[in-house]
Parts: C-alpha cells; structure tokens; sequence
C-alpha cells in the first residue's frame, strides 16, 4: 500500500506540471494583455509600460513561468488586481462560507440519493419506480435559477421561514439560519440526476449471480440490499461522490450569489467579471490539485470497498 501511494504520488507530480503549463500558455496567450485590463482605456503607453513592469509581464516567458511556479509552491499567488487583497486571504476567508453550504447539500444528496435508490430498487419496474424516475427527470428539467427565485419568493417572503440573504461569523447561525434554505434548494436540484445515477448502479448488481444465490440461501431481501448490494454498488457511488469535492474549491455560484453568502463561488464569478486573473489562476491551479488528490483518495478508499481489488 505505502509503495503504491508513493508511486501515484510521484506520477502527480508530471500530471500537475501539464496542468500548470497549460494554465500558464492560456493566460498569457488568449487571456490578452492584462496591463490593458488594469490601466483602463484613456491609459498612456508609459502607463501600460509601467503596469507591464509591476506586474512582471515585460519579463522573458521562461522567468514568468518561473515565478508562477514559485507561486503556486508557496500558495502565494500576489494580491488581487480589482480589490488588492492578497488572493490567499481571499481563499482562506471565503472557503469556509462555501464548506458550510456545500459540505451539508454533499452528504445529504449522497444520504437521500442512496436511500431513494435503494427503495426504487426493491420496488423496481413497480408503479413508484417509474413515477420516482419522472419526477427526477422533471426536476433536472427545470433551472436552479428558477428553484431560487420561487423558493425565496414563497419560503423568505410570504412564509417568512427562512431569511432571504445573510451570513454571520457564527458557524452553528449560519447552519441552523441562512445556509437552510440555499442547502435544501441545492438538494432538491442535485438530488435527481445522484438518484437516477446510483439507481444505474444499484440495479446493476442486484442482477448479479452473486444477488440470485443469497436468495436461493434465504437471506432477506433488506440484507442483500443493505449488505450485499450496497457494498458492492459503492465504488462508482464513491466515485462519483469523489468527482464533486473538487467543486467545494469552486463553490456554488448561483446559490452564494443570490443569497449573498460571502463563499468563494461568488468571488470567482466576480474575478471573471474583472478579469482578476490572479484569482482565476489560482483557483484553477487549486481545483486540479484536488482532482489529483480525490482520484488518489478514490483509489485507496476502492481497496477499502473491495478487498478484491489489487493495487499493486
């Protein structure tokens, strides 16, 4: 295990190197030139000379590569170009608004998606599975804008259950209070593709040899499911569930933005309308880094699942 883990760890590292040269040749190739960006449109040439030098961009390629390398070594990626706060604050600052709502809508998707799929299963080509299926498709048919603006609408306005906006520095006022809302309108959203695809999965082994003869030796039809199955269904549900934390680096923009959560999807959809390349960078750079690692997680916990699989 330990030889495995040191070899994907090194096999990484030429990964994140691509990664990083690709994001690199973008930005500097079709992201334009960002002393235009900053110096505005009445600048003069020796404005743009100037801004050019302090960024470092009138350099050889070779030395901002270097540097931007330096950068992400040190998780220093300088300050931002709109609001001159150093982008590792913004990261640190905005990250933990964004745990907070995504973390809870990630384990209750996983926890209501499994469950629902489970249920359909047992019940499968039954009058519930198929009206459980339509109502998913419904649901995935419709935007999250459109669940946002009804929810708020209905549930802040005229119930008056929840607040509209807001955020506090207090963890449990923000769980208990303002993430409630945005967290059960994500789940209702996000919920139904998770459940037709674990439904895929789940049903995929229940037609299994293995599945047939726990029946032929009298095992309860919950045990095979809750035991048996389940077991066996977990390594693309942990994949697919492995698949996502990268997002909670990216946040979930819609959500914070209309119900002004300070997380740092918003951040990023204001870094984009800026042109803030520093955080568009370093959000890029963080987000396949964490790919790496939830691949790499994904294949340990797979051993975990399946004492079967071999990853020698």
């Amino acid at each position: 295990m330990i030889a495995y883990l040191m070899r994907r760890i090194w096999q990484m590292i030429p990964t994140l190197l691509g990664v990083v040269l690709l994001v690199f040749f973008l930005f500097n190739w079709v992201g334009g030139d960002p002393a235009y960006v900053l110096a505005g449109k009445m600048a003069s040439p020796e404005d743009i000379a100037n801004i050019r030098h302090q960024l470092g961009i009138d350099r050889p390629l070779w030395e901002q590569l270097w540097i931007f390398i330096r950068q992400i070594v040190s998780g220093d990626f300088g300050d931002s170009w709109s609001t001159h706060e150093p982008v590792s604050q913004i990261f640190r600052t905005r990250l933990g608004p964004s745990m907070t709502l995504l973390i809870p809508l990630m384990i209750l998707e996983t926890a209501v998606a499994v469950l629902i799929a489970l249920l359909v299963s047992a019940f499968r080509g039954s009058l519930l599975d198929r009206s459980l299926m339509v109502a998913s498709t419904m649901v995935m048919s419709i935007s999250l804008l459109v669940y946002i603006i009804v929810g708020q609408y209905v549930f802040a306005s005229v119930l008056g259950w929840f607040p509209v906006k807001g955020w506090s520095q207090q963890l449990s006022q923000n769980l208990t209070t303002y993430a409630v809302l945005p967290v059960l309108l994500g789940l209702l959203v996000s919920v139904a593709p998770s459940l037709r695809l674990y439904r895929t999965f789940i049903l995929d082994e229940v037609g299994q040899d293995y599945v047939r003869t726990a029946r032929a030796k009298g095992v309860s039809e919950m045990r095979i499911l809750w035991v048996h199955v389940l077991r066996n269904a977990g390594i693309p549900i942990v994949t697919n569930l492995l698949m996502g934390l990268p997002a909670l680096l990216t946040g979930a923009f819609l959500l914070e933005r209309f119900f002004a959560i300070p997380g740092i999807g918003r951040e990023i959809i204001l870094a984009v309308e800026r042109s803030d390349f520093p955080i568009i960078k370093a959000a890029t750079v963080y987000v396949a880094m964490a790919t790496l690692v939830a691949n790499l997680l994904g294949d340990m916990l797979y051993r975990v699942l399946d004492p079967r699989v071999n990853l020698d």
